[in-house]
């Protein structure tokens, strides 16, 4: 018997060809503008961001110098009897003690975040100001030879200021006069001797 070669039909191996149809060119053509606008616009959300992010970096940053270079009080032990001064400045954000020697001086600050007491000791003329923070190895400064009306003034203000860190109060805005009227106000307590 003969054998009879036969051709595979072309029509079953060929290979399927893709028809581009104008529905499918345009269905790619929407998918690709859809990736381009979610692309674009999540540039457009991160230049803002990146820019609202330096804005407030900027603001913080002028509120910090604005409260680390205002002195809201200051007060110094009396010459005479203490013949080097000492000397505390209570600022926004921190307490700065300066203790005079002969040749020297040493400067201690103290967040007012960190400071857990404030303590007045009275005697007939002057009044000592000890002040307790969790950051010092002596856990304590004690500022000698002070005025009284200095001293509780000095301690109003510490402990105003401490409540308003304490509540997150932003006090740059006020002046320095309307601080210490607000602080004044704050603690109305007449301290007894």
């Amino acid at each position: 018997m003969p054998l009879i070669y036969s051709r595979p039909n072309a029509t079953k191996t060929a290979k399927r060809k893709k028809t581009i149809t104008p529905a499918t060119s345009e269905t790619a053509f929407n998918n690709q503008a859809e990736e381009q606008l979610i692309e674009e616009s999540g540039r457009e959300d991160s230049v803002k961001s990146h820019f609202e992010k330096i804005s407030t970096d900027e603001h913080q940053l002028d509120d910090m110098v604005a409260k680390s270079n205002r002195i809201i009080i200051s007060a110094s032990s009396m010459f005479p009897w203490d013949f080097f001064a000492n000397t505390i400045n209570v600022e926004e954000s921190r307490v700065t003690i300066i203790h005079r020697q002969l040749f020297a001086s040493q400067v201690h600050s103290v967040d007012i975040k960190s400071i857990s007491n404030v303590f007045i000791d009275t005697d007939l003329f002057f009044a000592s100001l000890t002040i307790v923070a969790a950051t010092f190895k002596e856990n304590s400064i004690k500022i000698m030879k002070l005025r009284k009306n200095q001293a509780i003034l000095t301690r109003r203000i510490i402990e105003g200021m401490r409540m308003f860190i304490e509540k997150d109060i932003d006090t740059s805005k006020y002046s320095t006069a309307e601080l210490v009227s607000k602080l004044k106000e704050l603690s109305t307590t007449k301290t007894v001797f």
